[in-house]
């Protein structure tokens, strides 16, 4: 497959943990085809916390090395024989992946297919390396010994394959080369924060909401909040940047979690009550950063009959103690959710007529980053100076 591919295909090469062993970018050779699988020549990848979030963990899904990346947009260069979903020169944006047989993928609930983990953290072994500190790992399609096929897509590489779940075909839906380098972030993270607010929360105009964490996720949660014109929007974070940029995108108001005195949980529950009406809290919480002093919080600050929607990743064996009599007595409602719950095909058009009508403007919360550049992307993202970097290739 290899010399069908000019130039050289490189991609982001992870050989630890991203807090301890930077990722290097490195020339690659791919396997062949499956028979549903797409080569892709990527033009742009947004950076998630998600893709560290998995790989300071991936001693449990296979190891290293591996090539991260979830939020990838590109261009079809050949299919699979059994590939229906685009052809040789489509544009494409690359979700996550999904089986396609348990109960929840043929009841329209991708999102929580059963076999979530195994198809989108493990993967496979697609990719082979040249690395001269890679001195068993020849470069050879043949014997490709770097997983990737990260949400079915690894999309830290120049070029890369996919699997046909993840893909959604933007032939019909962008007007320019830029544009789709523009909706990368689509894919995941943007998707998520919308999703979470306009289908498993369903927020509605007279909702009071809260998003907890104002990153690429909750930003895009404000937005969608904003879409579906909810009177009260509160954004959390510690991040003055991030504040701000709230406010400019729909919140009403915002809390800083830095300028909170004493215990951070109890003082934002009284922040909170005091915003909302009544005091009773929030009716929608989204909780977007996986800090269990923030998720305690949020689920006492929900109000009554409110819906608690858990979309930030906590720590392995994280634990949340509820009170059952106070629960039923509240008849509030905590859910977890992946990607929103959303079908990416389906709702992937419904993101771009929001930003066509300007009421998802995207390019507010996106930075851009050249491959050789993607030490300093994470270093802007984890210092909050950037919200969603998005590498281009």
């Amino acid at each position: 497959m290899d010399s069908q591919i000019t130039p050289t295909p490189r991609a982001l090469v992870a050989y630890g943990p991203p807090t301890t062993t930077p990722w290097r970018l490195e020339p690659i050779s791919l396997r062949p085809l499956a028979d549903t699988e797409l080569l892709i020549r990527t033009v742009a990848a947004g950076i998630c916390h998600t893709d560290l979030a998995i790989a300071e963990v991936a001693g449990a899904f296979g190891g290293f090395p591996r090539v991260m990346g979830h939020e990838g947009a590109g261009y079809v260069l050949a299919t699979g024989t059994a590939v229906t979903i685009a052809k040789p020169g489509d544009p494409v944006l690359l979700s996550y992946n999904s089986c396609g047989a348990c109960r929840l993928c043929t009841t329209n609930h991708p999102a929580h297919c059963l076999r979530f983990m195994e198809v989108n953290f493990v993967g496979s072994l697609d990719f082979s390396s040249s690395h001269p500190m890679n001195k068993e790992n020849p470069f050879a399609a043949d014997n490709p010994t770097i997983r990737a096929s990260f949400f079915g897509q690894s999309c830290f590489a120049s070029h890369t394959i996919a699997a046909q779940r993840s893909v959604v075909n933007m032939s019909s839906l962008i007007k320019s080369p830029e544009e789709l380098k523009l909706f990368a972030p689509l894919g995941c993270g943007v998707q998520t924060g919308c999703a979470a607010v306009t289908k498993v929360a369903d927020a509605r105009e007279g909702d009071t909401v809260a998003i907890l964490g104002l990153g690429g996720v909750g930003l895009s949660a404000v937005m969608a909040t904003r879409i579906r014109g909810c009177k009260t929007i509160i954004g959390v974070d510690r991040v003055k940047g991030r504040l701000e940029l709230a406010r400019e995108l729909g919140a009403t108001a915002v809390i800083d979690t830095s300028e909170l005195v004493g215990d951070v949980g109890e003082a934002l529950v009284h922040a909170m009550q005091a915003l909302t009406p009544d005091g009773l809290g929030t009716t929608v919480t989204i909780e977007t950063t996986g800090v269990m002093g923030l998720v305690e919080a949020g689920v006492a600050f929900t109000a009554p009959l409110g819906r608690y929607v858990q979309v930030g990743s906590t720590g392995v064996g994280a634990a949340v103690s509820v009170q059952l009599t106070p629960l039923m007595v509240s008849g509030k409602r905590i859910m977890g959710t992946i990607e929103g719950d959303a079908v990416a095909r389906d709702y992937v058009p419904e993101m771009v007529k929001w930003y066509r009508e300007g009421r998802l403007p995207l390019e507010k919360i996106v930075g851009w980053f050249g491959a050789e550049e993607a030490g300093r992307a994470l270093e802007e993202m984890e210092k909050g100076r950037v919200v969603k970097p998005v590498i281009v290739w």
